[in-house]
């Protein structure tokens, strides 16, 4: 069967270096004994070295041409070649309610979108390794204080421990991206818990982050929306922060903070 086109609006860029490949399927080694669901396999790069693993294997792609050349070249996959979005999937229903590892060469245009839905469902999924835009395994892998530092650092490192593991060159992709790639991997850390309201925690950490070079005493009076607030809130030392200098302890106990302040101005 005849090789599969990389398409333009799927964000398709083939691996075509097996070593790095071989590398990537590796990564799911220190989560051992759980089955996989690799996303995007293309035309089977990564999948060829996942198989040959002692574990479960799922793929789950979009593109209806990839699908057949996987069927076409991987007979043993057969049942467990997934034709959906993996953005609209129900995990629930992948591996019938077990943990799993989530693995792939991510398309890098919807690789955020890929972590919040790991993030929606962390319980699931104890660890996740993969190949993302080298720019944004930087941000994932941040620490406080630095320029990379930002929503995903903070969402993300709340639940697990981040490992920036190596990085991919242009020109062992068909076509080449326009970008240097690089290979992470995440690892559920203790944290059953945050110890705050999560919803209002995301808010927090998208609001502040929205405006970065904000002091937090200005870019937070938008989740109170003119409410009242006690006079010294906004007086408190840590409003004169901005986002990228506050560790996930602090963004936890800031969270605190702000629902205790939202429940005086609304009783107020």
């Amino acid at each position: 069967m005849k090789l599969v086109r990389p398409k333009k609006n799927l964000g398709q860029h083939f691996l075509i270096d097996l070593s790095i490949a071989k590398r990537i399927a590796d990564t799911v080694d220190a989560c051992p004994d759980l089955p996989v669901l690799e996303v995007g396999p293309g035309m089977g790069v990564l999948t060829q070295y996942l198989i040959e693993k002692p574990r479960p294997v799922k793929v789950v792609e979009i593109d209806s041409e990839s699908v057949e050349y996987l069927h076409a070249n991987y007979p043993q996959l057969s049942d467990n070649i997934l034709g959906e979005d993996f953005l609209r999937m129900d995990l629930n229903k992948v591996f019938d309610g077990k943990q799993f590892v989530l693995t792939g060469n991510y398309p890098y245009d919807i690789s955020s979108q890929i972590f919040f839905k790991m993030l929606d469902n962390k319980d699931l999924i104890p660890c996740c390794t993969g190949m993302i835009q080298r720019e944004v395994a930087q941000r994932m892998a941040s620490e406080p204080g630095t320029k990379a530092y930002g929503i995903l650092s903070v969402l993300i490192q709340a639940w697990y421990n981040v490992e920036y593991l190596f990085t991919v060159d242009e020109n062992v992709f068909n076509p080449p991206p326009k970008v240097k790639s690089a290979v992470i991997r995440m690892t559920r850390n203790e944290t059953t818990d945050l110890g705050c309201d999560e919803k209002l925690f995301k808010q927090v950490v998208k609001t502040t982050f929205n405006q970065r070079r904000k002091m937090l005493r200005v870019s937070l009076r938008q989740i109170f929306a003119g409410k009242p607030t006690t006079d010294d809130f906004f007086a408190r030392d840590i409003m004169t922060k901005r986002p990228e200098q506050l560790t996930i302890a602090q963004f936890v106990d800031l969270t605190n903070q702000i629902e205790e302040q939202l429940k005086l101005s609304n009783n107020g």
